[in-house]
C-alpha cells in the first residue's frame, strides 16, 4: 500500500562523497540524555535508517584449503537501498510502503519477534517498510534488512548496538562478511573467511571505489538465487575447491585487483576482478543449471558486453543479477544503448546504472513520519 505523507524515494549520491558534515552525532548518542533501554519514550520521534545494496563479487576459497573458509569480495553500491522506519506507537504496525518487496513483511516480524525477546521490549513498536532491496537476487536484501531494522530499533530504545551484535542477533553473516561491512563503511571490501570463531569474517581490505567508475546491473526479474537451504545444500553438494586455484584468486586480488582501486588502473582491476568472477562460476556452475550464470539471458548479455567493451563483468553472488562495471558513465550509456539496439533485453530484464557507494548505512532521527532529519549519523561498529 501506499504511505501517505512518507518520502520513498532514493537519491544516488557520488561515490566519492564523504559523509555528512556539521552537527552529527551518533544516534547512541543524540538519545544519551534519556535512560538507556527505555521502552516507554513517546517522545522518542521516528528513526529511519537508509543501508545500501551491496554486490557479491566472488568467494576466494570456497573449501577452507588453509583453514579459512570462503573469503569474499564485495562492493557497497548507491542506487539501491532498504529504508525502514521505527517508532514507537499506540499498537504494533507493519506498513509496506510501494517500493517494498511483500515477500519481506514476514521476515520483519520474525526480526521484530527475536528484538522483542532478546532486548525485552515490551512497547508496540511501528515499522514503515519504504523500500527494499530485490530479494534473492544477489543485493544483499535479507542482511540489510535485519541490520536496518535492528539499528532502527536500538535507536529508539537508547541502545548502543554494533552490526556484528545485530548480525549475530538475526542470524546473518553465515558465509560473508562483506554484506556487514558494506552497512557500516560502504566501499570495497574483502573479508578473510570464517576460522573457528563463530564471529562475521573480519574484513582485512577496504578501499573507496573510485568516482567515475560505473556498474551496470543486469537484472533478470523471472528468476530467483538460490538461497536457504536450497543454497546450503548446493554448497554442500560441490567438490573441494582446489588449493592452487584458491592461491591464484588470491594473487588475482592482491597483486591486481586491489592495485587496481589505488591506482585507478582500470585496466588491471577488471582483468582480476574477472578472472575471479569467471572462476567462481565455473566452479558454482553444477549448483545454477550448469552455467556460469543463473539465468541465460544475464549471461547472453554479460557475453556480448565483454566481447565489445573493457569491462569488469560477473554474477553477484547466487545470481539472478550480473554486472559489468566500466570506467565512467559514458562507456555505461554507449554498452546499454548497445545492448538494446542488439534486442537483447529480453522482456523481464532491466538494465540500471549505479555508483559504488563509500560511505554505510546513513540513521536519522526525524520529527515524525515524512519528516526532515533532527540529527543524523553514518552507521559504525563501537565496538
Amino acid at each position: 500500500m501506499r504511505i501517505n505523507g512518507s518520502d520513498t524515494s532514493s537519491t544516488t549520491t557520488d561515490a566519492a562523497a564523504s559523509p555528512s558534515s556539521g552537527d552529527v552525532r551518533p544516534v547512541d548518542v543524540i538519545a544519551a540524555s534519556r535512560p538507556p533501554h527505555r521502552v516507554d519514550d513517546r517522545t522518542a520521534g521516528v528513526v529511519r535508517v537508509d543501508a545500501p545494496g551491496r554486490l557479491h563479487l566472488g568467494f576466494l576459497d570456497p573449501s577452507a584449503t588453509l583453514g579459512r573458509r570462503f573469503g569474499s569480495v564485495g562492493l557497497a553500491i548507491d542506487g539501491m537501498a532498504t529504508i525502514v522506519d521505527a517508532s514507537f506507537d499506540d499498537a504494533d504496525a507493519l506498513v509496506a510502503g510501494d517500493d517494498a518487496a511483500p515477500g519481506e513483511v514476514d521476515r520483519v516480524r520474525e526480526h521484530v519477534a527475536t528484538l522483542r525477546r532478546l532486548w525485552h521490549i515490551e512497547a508496540p513498536l511501528r515499522i514503515v517498510l519504504h523500500r527494499t532491496l530485490p530479494p534473492h537476487a544477489g543485493f544483499g536484501s535479507g542482511t540489510q534488512l535485519a541490520l536496518a531494522l535492528a539499528h532502527a530499533i536500538a535507536a529508539l530504545q537508547s541502545r548502543p548496538v554494533t552490526a556484528a551484535e545485530a548480525a549475530e542477533a538475526l542470524a546473518r553473516g553465515a558465509r560473508s562478511g562483506a554484506g556487514i561491512a558494506a552497512f557500516v563503511q560502504g566501499g570495497f571490501l574483502v573479508d578473510a573467511g570464517h576460522g573457528d570463531a563463530a564471529a562475521p569474517p573480519p574484513i582485512i581490505a577496504r578501499m573507496a571505489f573510485p568516482a567515475a567508475w560505473r556498474i551496470v546491473l543486469v537484472m533478470d526479474e523471472s528468476v530467483d538465487g538460490l538461497h536457504g537451504g536450497a543454497e546450503a545444500r548446493a554448497i554442500a553438494a560441490l567438490p573441494p575447491f582446489p588449493a592452487e586455484r584458491a592461491a591464484e584468486l588470491c594473487h588475482r586480488l592482491v597483486m591486481q585487483v586491489l592495485p587496481g582501486l589505488a591506482e585507478r588502473d582500470f585496466a588491471r582491476f577488471a582483468d582480476g576482478l574477472t578472472a575471479i568472477q569467471d572462476a567462481n562460476g565455473r566452479y558454482f556452475a553444477p549448483a545454477q543449471g550448469g552455467g556460469m550464470y543463473v539465468s541465460r539471458v544475464v549471461g547472453r548479455v554479460l557475453a556480448f558486453v565483454r566481447e565489445r567493451c573493457a569491462s569488469a563483468v560477473g554474477q553477484s553472488s547466487w545470481g539472478p543479477t550480473g554486472f559489468a562495471i566500466v570506467a565512467s558513465q559514458a562507456i555505461a550509456d554507449d554498452m546499454m544503448a548497445a545492448l538494446r539496439d542488439a534486442g537483447l533485453l529480453e522482456p523481464g530484464v532491466r538494465l540500471l546504472t549505479v555508483r559504488g557507494r563509500n560511505r554505510g548505512a546513513r540513521i536519522a532521527r526525524l520529527r515524525g513520519p515524512g519528516g526532515a532529519a533532527i540529527d543524523a549519523s553514518e552507521a559504525r561498529d563501537r565496538a
